[in-house]
């Protein structure tokens, strides 16, 4: 049951969290692409956002495998630092070059501060699901 509350953790924070940030930033002038992407993408042509939410959703079960256990401030640090860094460095060396999409410090620097407030909403809505430490996790 906990890993599909992370999923789902990880798949609404894609929605509130990243994407909410993203409109700020867009609204701001500092992206030039629109959140909430309806496009279409390969190979199933489902819209971009449903597919960022679902990855998203992995990655929450991800978080939860390696910080579940942890407790405080340890918890809450851990989701912003790890959800800052590793999505955003599999997003940077193998997605962006995958897709043709340049790798700058701005994408870097955007990245690392969108994804660090999904690791947040990853947590926060754990929390809310009434998740708690657990050493049975791993």
């Amino acid at each position: 049951m906990v890993w599909i509350k992370a999923f789902i953790a990880g798949f609404l924070a894609t929605l509130i969290f990243h994407q909410g940030l993203f409109m700020v930033f867009y609204l701001a002038g500092m992206v030039p692409s629109e959140p909430f992407n309806m496009s279409p993408v390969p190979p199933f042509g489902v819209p971009q956002i449903v597919s960022l939410a679902f990855f998203g959703g992995l990655w929450g079960m991800v978080l939860w495998l390696i910080l579940g256990r942890l407790a405080g401030i340890g918890f809450w640090l851990g989701h912003i630092l790890l959800g800052a860094l590793a999505p955003t460095a599999v997003a940077m060396f193998v997605v962006f070059p995958l897709k043709g999409l340049e790798v700058t410090a701005q994408t870097w620097t955007g990245g690392l501060i969108l994804n660090g407030f999904w690791g947040l909403g990853v947590a926060i809505l754990m929390r809310l699901m009434g998740t708690r430490p657990n050493a049975s996790t791993l």
